[in-house]
């Protein structure tokens, strides 16, 4: 028998907060009518992702369409919501996205992170961060390793910013966390036990 951690994604109720997996990614939350409304938005690489992140904001109540950024690729963006504005007061500074002060993802937002900007790679396991939002991501390093995942950041030379989660135990909590593949997910490009 299976035993699912507390912090496992398939452990509890979706949430709007889960949502916040996309903002440790490239996500991007916006604020409207002074803090009465907010939306999030991201732009990922491939139409399973698109698809996957539609299902997991429906999961939560959250109505998402699916378009396309001006360079063609997939854009998952929601609408103005009030239910939004907690989220994206999180994880705004005024404009500038920043990580909120002790954030530690669980399992459900480790596992929208990896369906935003997750990909294995021969050595370990690679989260992509905001080439916009550099502040976030010493941050974002800390989280992980408050949820038992010490990552290494990788800069853009290789194929960056990300942070990589090496070994066969982290690797292996990893995938306990984020739960099984999603469908349409392409081979390689989630965590699995090898």
């Amino acid at each position: 028998m299976d035993q699912l951690s507390f912090y496992s994604a398939e452990a509890r109720q979706p949430v709007i907060a889960d949502l916040a997996g996309m903002l440790c990614g490239p996500g991007q939350a916006v604020g409207f009518g002074r803090g009465t409304a907010a939306r999030l938005s991201v732009v990922v690489d491939a139409e399973w992702r698109a698809r996957s992140l539609v299902e997991a904001c429906a999961q939560r109540g959250v109505e998402a369409e699916l378009g396309r950024s001006d360079e063609g690729r997939p854009l998952i963006r929601t609408a103005f919501r009030a239910d939004l504005t907690g989220l994206a007061a999180q994880w705004l500074r005024g404009a500038v996205k920043s990580v909120p002060d002790g954030y530690v993802p669980d399992g459900a937002a480790l596992r929208i992170w990896a369906l935003t900007a997750g990909s294995a790679e021969p050595t370990g396991y690679r989260l992509g961060l905001d080439p916009h939002a550099p502040d976030t991501h010493a941050p974002l390093a800390a989280a992980l390793l408050g949820c038992g995942l010490p990552a290494k950041p990788v800069g853009p030379r290789a194929g960056g910013p990300a942070l990589r989660v090496t070994g066969r135990r982290r690797l292996a909590r990893l995938a306990e966390l984020v739960g099984p593949t999603p469908d349409g997910a392409i081979e390689r490009t989630w965590p699995l036990v090898s």
